[in-house]
Formats: structure tokens, sequence, C-alpha cells
């Protein structure tokens, strides 16, 4: 019986850790099992035409919200040209009621951690004693099942992000997420887990992305952890979400050890509004937030990663900029700007009708208005989102874009220069850098009338710090005596992750 592990990953360079933990634990129907990952990008017959080359018993799908669309369509095509190929769909997307995308034509759902589910379904389908459809939520003891780590190949280990984990599971009960569905967390064999990383290393991975959702939770784990890494040479990368209220003394030191662009901290904020968070479950303690986010900011290197939602029930665009104002006083890191999204098993959907929730059925699921927010408003809010992305989280405005809010609130002075910006071009994407910069410099000198001289000095410092760019046309008039040290561009992984 030939076994296929595939998914479309949202991008060519992220790998699925899921698929090599089914892999892993496939048993005696391992030999027969292959992994072949593609990207959503990719063309979707021709992904089919692949997976179909080695005429596949069994097809086993992972769909998460990113390409759930894509999956629908994918089993179209699969079904109907090998219609007795039998799929099975697993993952996120598929794992919780109601689902809104048609999955009918898959043959098996497996909901919840497939690590060793799948393999025993396989057996039963092989033996001819499967027969429920739908393979209920099962949580499987984590120190029993196989580990993934020696199943990335070595393409893998060169050119994609090595996704590892050290436990599953959330303890906080925030409405909009997952992980909040599976408060108990549980842990790996510490010990075994960093052996994998081990036998990573010597192959030559550097670049660690882990998955866990509250990676500083248990002391013991987080500073073992990062003592594996700092105890190598660098250069690495290693990524870890944390939460914002605990950074004791033995982590904050550890922490303060790492080398500049080895170590990215995601810290979800998403509102400090005492009763926004309140709304949704979610435990702020701002003392300690304010003050850990001040640790990270002004004594270690790490790049940090604060995340904001737009559309939370109860949250006003008052109150979202004020929460965006508030985190550029405490910190010049990236912010994340998200969009609400309602996913299903999520206890979001309490607030639908005191709020007046209006999300959409299509993946992502975002939200389409509410009480405090309509359509226009969080259209607006989507490109400024994009916006921000490309002018503030890029890093390649740090000098001139401050001057847009300079000791004003930055929320409302983005927000009317986003608003401009999109009257200027009708559009976010394919909006190239020389072209951003131009916008910026007209936006200044015009509409906010700052001095040209002033603006074409910042605008040249950020245009023109890496090498082989060349002066843009409308800064050369002021370019004449201009010097700066320019440097070569980064690359790899120590860019800003998605």
């Amino acid at each position: 019986m030939k076994i296929i592990l595939s998914t479309l990953n949202s991008r060519y360079t992220h790998s699925a850790i899921g698929l090599r933990y089914l892999y892993a634990n496939m048993q005696e129907l391992r030999e027969h099992t292959e992994i072949l990952e593609f990207s959503i990008n990719d063309a979707l017959q021709s992904v089919a035409e692949k997976l179909l080359d080695n005429n596949p018993d069994i097809i086993g799908l992972g769909v998460y919200i990113w390409n759930a669309s894509q999956i629908h369509e994918l089993i179209h095509i699969l079904k109907k040209v090998a219609p007795y190929t039998t799929i099975i769909l697993g993952g996120p997307e598929v794992t919780y009621l109601p689902f809104r995308v048609n999955f009918d034509l898959a043959d098996y759902i497996i909901q919840g951690e497939g690590d060793l589910a799948f393999y025993q379904l396989c057996k039963d389908i092989k033996n001819g004693t499967a027969h429920e459809r739908i393979i209920r939520m099962s949580i499987p003891n984590l120190k029993a099942i196989n580990l993934p780590y020696e199943h990335y190949s070595d393409h893998d280990i060169q050119n994609r992000y090595i996704y590892v984990e050290v436990s599953r599971g959330c303890p906080f009960e925030c409405e909009f997420c997952l992980s909040s569905m599976d408060e108990k967390v549980r842990a790996f064999d510490l010990e075994k887990v960093l052996e994998e990383f081990e036998k990573l290393w010597q192959r030559g991975a550097r670049n660690f992305k882990f998955v866990d959702r509250t990676f500083n939770l248990n002391m013991k784990t987080a500073n073992s952890i990062l003592d594996f890494f700092l105890a190598k040479e660098p250069p690495y990368f290693a990524h870890f979400e944390v939460i914002p209220d605990h950074f004791p003394e033995s982590l904050r030191q550890k922490i303060k050890r790492f080398p500049h662009g080895a170590l990215q901290l995601e810290i979800g904020i998403q509102t400090l509004n005492l009763e926004v968070a309140d709304n949704i479950s979610r435990q702020l303690k701002l003392d300690k937030i304010k003050s850990n986010i001040a640790f990270l900011e002004n004594e270690t290197t790490a790049h940090i990663h604060l995340d904001l939602i737009v559309g939370l029930p109860g949250e006003s665009l008052e109150s979202f900029g004020h929460n965006l104002d508030g985190l550029m006083r405490l910190s010049s890191c990236e912010i994340q700007i998200g969009i609400l999204k309602k996913l299903s098993g999520t206890h979001i959907n309490r607030h639908d009708i005191k709020h007046g929730m209006v999300y959409s059925d299509i993946p992502p699921y975002d939200i389409l208005k509410n009480n405090q927010l309509s359509f226009k408003d969080i259209q607006i809010m989507k490109r400024f989102a994009r916006f921000w992305d490309l002018y503030y989280n890029s890093g390649n405005f740090k000098k001139s874009l401050p001057l847009l809010w300079q000791d004003a609130s930055v929320y409302e002075n983005f927000y009317a220069f986003s608003l401009w910006i999109y009257a200027k071009t009708d559009s976010t994407y394919k909006i190239s850098l020389p072209r951003q910069g131009e916008l910026l410099f007209s936006y200044l000198t015009q509409v906010k009338e700052l001095c040209e001289e002033d603006v074409a000095k910042r605008m040249l410092q950020d245009m023109m710090k890496l090498k082989g760019r060349a002066i843009p046309t409308y800064l050369k008039a002021y370019a004449k005596n201009f010097q700066i040290e320019a440097k070569l561009g980064t690359s790899g992984f120590n860019k800003r992750q998605q």
C-alpha cells in the first residue's frame, strides 16, 4: 500500500512539522510512505499530477487556515482523475465544527492530533476495518510518540525554517485562539528533544522556529533550551512565542547574552484595553508587560514582534489607536497588526449578538463589521495594517517615518497617511521600495509641509543605507554633499519573519 503525506505550505521556506510527526509514527507502514510538500503558490493541477505520479492508495493532506480553499480544489481534482484514491484530511481546519469549506469529497477526516491516529486509520483501511468517516479528537501521550526531527531532509535544513516544539497546549483562555481549546500544557521528554536538536545542529541546522504557544511558561524548560543555543557558536536563529508578563531574572540574564540577530520573540499583546481584554478572557498584567517590554527594548538585542488585533468585541478605532500609541511609547520594535478571525471551535462566537460581530465564512474568516466598526472601517484598517508593514515593520524608513507623527499620535497620523497612499495608488501591493519612498517624501513635504531639505536628508539616510542602491531621482537635488557608510544587505533567516 502506497501512502503519501502532503500539504500546501504558506510559502516555500516553510516546512510541515505535522507531516513529519505522522511519518515518524507510521511503524511498519513507513517504508511505503512518502512526504511531498508544496506551497499555496503552486498550480493545483501540477500538485495533483505529482501526488498521483506514484499511484498512491492513500493521500493524507494537512488542512490549515491558509490552504483550506486550495485543499478543497485539490481534492476536487484528485477525485475527478483518481476517484479510488483514498483521501484523509487532518489539521486545525478540520478539527472543529462547523467546517466552512466543503470537504465532503474527502474519504476520512481525523480531528485533533493525528500523530498516532493516522497510522491506525491507514492500518484499518488496509485491513478493511475502517468504518467511521470522522475520527474524533484524541490526545496522544507526547512521551510515547516518535519525534519527527530526523525526517527533515538536508534540503530542508539548508533552505527552510526548521519547526520544533517542546510542549503543546496553552493554559490561557483567549477566546479568539484555537490553543485555548486545549488548556492543559503537555510536555515532551526534554532530554530526548535536546538530543534531537543536537543532531539537527550537527547536520547544519541553524534556524529553529519553536511552535510552542507559551515558551516561557516553564522556567526549567525555557532555561534549558536557551542554554542549548548559548553553548553554540553563532550565527544561529531561534524564534519563540512568549507570554508578556513572565520574565523572571534567570530568563532575563540568558536573553541578554544572545548576540544580535540570534533571537526573535513574538509577544501577543492584542489589546491594552482592560475592558476589551476581559471580554475575550485575556489576562493583562499591564505593569509587568510594560516592564518586560522595556527590558527587552533597552537591555537585549532580541528582535521583538508585538501583536495587536483590530476588531475585538467592544474595541473602537479610538481604543485601538490608544493601543498602538501606547506600544509605540514603550518600544521601537515590530508591531504586527492583525484582523480578528472567527475560527471554528473558539468561544469568540459568544459575542456575535451583543457586539454585532459579522465574519466572512471564507478563509481566513476575517471580521467584516461589528457594532463599533463598519465594513468601511475594517477595510481601511486592513489597508492601514498593510501599509504599516511596508513602512514601519520593514525597517526601511527608520529615519524618515517618525517625521510623520513627531510628538503627536502615531495612529492618527499614520491613519491619515494610509488614506492618502490608497487614494494615490488604489493598491496595497506591488508598490516598489522606490515608489514607497517617493510617496512618503511627497506626503511629508506637500501634505505635512515639512522642509524639503530636512526630509530629504533623512530619506537619503534611509534609501541609501544599503550598498548598490542608486539615489532616487526625487532626492538627487539634495544629495550633493551626502555621505553615508552604506552596508551590505542582510540575507537568510535573520530578516523579520511572518
